[in-house]
């Protein structure tokens, strides 16, 4: 975990302590995506929306759906590959903040995440 301290403009001590809890880096990109949730009433919750940074644990998402913390969620990755949509069977959703948030990737088939590696190392000199 990286600790990061902002300080006062006078740098005297620090006012906050922010904690990046990512372990990966995570690219500026922007691709389509789906995704979809049972929420506990038993409704399927749907929206689309944009990637807006990516590593092979999570992802940035700008969505139209609002989504929750600790939601489970289904994601269809429309990588700019020319492929079928990349399957990400089950992500949670970290943190929420309007139509912004963020998941970690916690099931994907091992085809997938191949796949998904690989898109990033190809094209890791074009989405810093």
């Amino acid at each position: 975990m990286k600790r990061t301290s902002i300080t006062s403009r006078r740098g005297l001590q620090p006012m906050v302590e922010a904690v990046n809890r990512r372990h990966d880096s995570r690219p500026s990109v922007e691709f389509g995506l789906m995704y979809s949730a049972q929420e506990p009433t038993g409704e399927v919750l749907m929206g689309d929306g944009t990637v807006t940074d990516l590593s092979p644990t999570g992802l940035g998402i700008r969505g139209n759906t609002f989504v929750s913390p600790g939601e489970e969620l289904t994601i269809f990755l429309y990588l700019p590959d020319g492929q079928d949509p990349l399957f990400v069977m089950e992500a949670k959703v970290a943190w929420a903040s309007g139509h912004r948030f963020g998941v970690e990737i916690l099931k994907m088939n091992l085809r997938e995440r191949n796949r998904l590696r690989y898109f990033l190392r190809a094209n890791a000199a074009h989405i810093d």
